[in-house]
């Protein structure tokens, strides 16, 4: 799912080449796209595009006549901006949004059918919208400290709840808290003042790296490699490939469709974590550290690693 740095960087690309402009045509190709059409979308057609802003993973069109179009791309939607003369469509696209300048084309891998487009008239409607979590990237310390003790989760169900932080998702949860060598599973209530410090630098780190570094990758372009996998993170996709600052095997936790990446010498102390479905499998003979796996493994000599 693009996330608060792959959000910011298709905002840029698209102020670029569409505020100013008018919608021409709005064409959608799959119905289950539009969740909310307050007014009929038709009425999007002619209008000039005033700005174009994040809003949590969503990307807002703000249109004159207070009109918002919102745009989710959920886990696999993606944005590709393409000529005028364009031809080729595909199974996977879900709309059109023509332009003078070119066209944009959303579309969606796999069968289900996720991407949700809103339209609403009014700051108040598009405000349905809104989650209620801070902007990790404006909060002072001490916001972010009061978000993160406002109930006690582990630290990376906080950091991906909507209602306390706006725009992080499983991705940069997991580099984020690599960088702030914290567990995913530490529960917040049972942080100290210098670890919520800590976990805070390391929010702001990780995201601003990751948008400069985004932006410098795409320059003038279209960001078209939008990913969740990416080789330079240190944890997240990572598992069982050696930890970029340590050398240890990252390590997994899976529940559902999400995984949870970490370092065991970096953020756990050594400790591995239980994965509830394999937890519920080998029950006592869950290995407690590195070294156990390790060793059940395949009777390998352990190693010892430090952080």
């Amino acid at each position: 799912m693009p996330e608060l740095p792959d959000i910011a960087i298709y905002v840029e690309a698209l102020e670029r080449r569409v505020v100013g402009q008018p919608f021409e045509a709005m064409r959608i190709w799959n119905p289950f796209l539009v969740r909310t059409a307050r007014p009929p979308l038709d009425v999007v057609n002619g209008r000039r595009v005033a700005g174009v802003r994040r809003q949590g993973k969503r990307i807002v069109f703000c249109l004159d006549g207070d009109l918002f179009l919102a745009l989710h791309l959920m886990i696999a939607g993606r944005l590709h901006w393409k000529a005028k003369d364009w031809r080729e469509a595909g199974r996977a696209t879900l709309a059109w949004f023509d332009f003078p300048s070119g066209k944009l084309q959303l579309t969606e891998q796999g069968s289900k059918r996720r991407a949700a487009l809103h339209l609403f008239e009014g700051e108040s409607a598009l405000s349905d919208l809104d989650r209620g979590g801070i902007e990790p990237l404006d909060a002072t310390p001490e916001q972010f400290a009061v978000a993160l003790r406002a109930e006690n989760h582990t630290l990376k169900r906080s950091l991906t709840d909507p209602t306390i932080f706006s725009g992080i998702g499983n991705a940069y949860s997991d580099e984020i808290l690599h960088r702030a060598q914290l567990s995913p599973v530490r529960l917040t209530k049972q942080m100290d003042d210098a670890e919520i410090a800590r976990l805070h630098a390391a929010t702001v780190a990780t995201l601003t790296e990751w948008i400069a570094r985004l932006r410098a990758e795409t320059g003038d372009g279209f960001p078209e490699k939008v990913t969740a996998f990416r080789p330079e993170f240190a944890a997240h996709g990572r598992y069982g490939k050696p930890c970029l600052t340590c050398g240890t095997p990252i390590q997994r936790i899976v529940h559902a469709e999400n995984e949870t990446n970490y370092c065991p010498a970096c953020q756990t102390g050594g400790r591995l974590l239980a994965d509830r479905a394999l937890s519920r499998l080998l029950r006592e003979d869950w290995p407690r550290t590195l070294d156990e796996l390790e060793q059940r493994k395949g009777g390998r000599t352990p190693r010892t690693y430090t952080a």
